[in-house]
């Protein structure tokens, strides 16, 4: 029920959000080019590395430039990233995720391999034994305020606790965090 869910919300949130991805990617191009997606190796169900998707937010060559954690008035984020970033319109591209298989609409938030060092062994299988999200406990209740041992709490507590119900609250917290109070 859940994938047939995942499918049906992502490709009707797709079709009807498609001039908005339009305009920005217009937005993200007029102001540094192209590409206007960027693309990273994440880990997924099952330790499975897969390329998530986001509209560019920072300059092309950003990861050359900086931190791998990303700060408040991080000089890398573009004019249009940092509103594209604030209202998590630089996630839709992840409805495509969702479609192909490789995330779900509500899960853990998939982590870069580099991540694997800050997990134990049980803690690292448990929280990959579900589809990563787009959107998931910790996002829902605490943004981007949480620390790292708060997240890990909250993604273990959504993997033994999953059902259709708490996908469904998931995903009205996180409307409800639509705020314009989005990551930096």
């Amino acid at each position: 029920m859940k994938r047939s869910f995942d499918i049906a919300f992502s490709l009707l949130a797709t079709i009807l959000l498609c001039p908005l991805f339009v305009l920005t990617a217009i937005a993200v191009f007029a102001e540094s080019g192209l590409p206007v997606l960027f693309s990273q190796p994440r880990i997924g169900r099952r330790c499975r590395e897969f390329r998530m998707l986001k509209f560019r937010s920072m300059v092309k060559d950003a990861a050359a430039r900086g931190p791998y954690f990303t700060g408040t008035n991080d000089p890398r984020i573009t004019r249009v990233g940092r509103f594209i970033r604030r209202t998590s319109i630089d996630e839709l591209p992840q409805l495509l995720n969702v479609l192909r298989g490789d995330m779900s609409l509500v899960g853990p938030r998939p982590d870069v391999p580099a991540q694997r060092e800050l997990y134990n062994d049980a803690d690292w299988a448990e929280r990959h034994s579900v589809r990563p999200g787009i959107t998931g406990l910790a996002q829902a209740l605490l943004r981007s305020e949480a620390s790292q041992a708060d997240r890990l709490a909250l993604d273990l507590r959504y993997v033994r606790e999953l059902s259709f119900s708490l996908d469904l609250r998931v995903l009205w917290w996180t409307l409800g965090r639509f705020s314009g109070k989005g990551a930096n």
